[in-house]
């Protein structure tokens, strides 16, 4: 007489579901990276993606109602050289009592053209990018700005004043070579410590 077949040990049926477990984890990054590091990368990448004003005006991000939501349009671009952070420090600023603001929300999509150029341009020369010296300014900060136009790009939010820690020449010479392959449509303009890059669609350089 056959004896009763013996129920499954409940601790062998725990360690088969988290073997199970594990196994799927490093299915969803490809069968050579163990899980662990999934795990690791994904709570690495939610750290990353909180936006720290550490050091930014307290006044000024009292200001700002809209931080949190343009950092995640920024961080949406996947820009491999320029970090919401920076985007958003160009911002910061005053002039007398007169404060910057961040663009207007239907202008947001306006820098992204603008941004992806300065990135490339980043990589072509390999040099980080130093500062994001100016982007968008509202009409009252920049009627503020020495030498500034009134019809100035960067109060459509498409032009941005940016440093490297190499010559300006260099990064203008970088971006023309860009533009003259197609990659972005605008103006470039040598300064004696930045670059002025903007995507307004004509070709124009000074």
């Amino acid at each position: 007489m056959n004896s009763p077949q013996a129920a499954p040990v409940p601790a062998l049926q725990n360690r088969r579901q988290v073997l199970g477990l594990l196994a799927a984890g490093a299915a969803l990054v490809g069968s050579t990276t163990p899980a662990h590091a999934f795990f690791f990368r994904r709570r690495e990448a939610e750290k990353q993606a909180k936006l720290d004003l550490t050091g930014l005006p307290g006044e000024w991000i009292a200001r700002e109602t809209e931080l949190k939501g343009y950092a995640d349009f920024l961080a949406s671009l996947k820009l491999r050289n320029i970090t919401p952070r920076m985007v958003i420090e160009a911002h910061a600023k005053r002039r007398g009592n007169v404060w910057n603001t961040l663009p207007p929300k239907r202008m947001w999509r306006n820098i992204a053209p603008t941004l992806r150029a300065i990135d490339l341009v980043s990589t072509e020369v390999g040099q980080p990018v130093k500062e994001l010296i100016s982007i968008y300014r509202s009409p009252a900060y920049n009627a503020r700005c020495f030498g500034a136009r009134r019809g100035s790009w960067h109060q459509t939010n498409v032009a941005v004043d940016v440093s490297f820690p190499v010559a300006a020449s260099v990064i203008a010479q970088a971006a023309r070579d860009l533009r003259s392959k197609g990659h972005f449509s605008g103006g470039i303009g040598r300064y004696g410590s930045f670059t002025h890059i903007d995507t307004r669609g004509q070709n124009i350089d000074w």
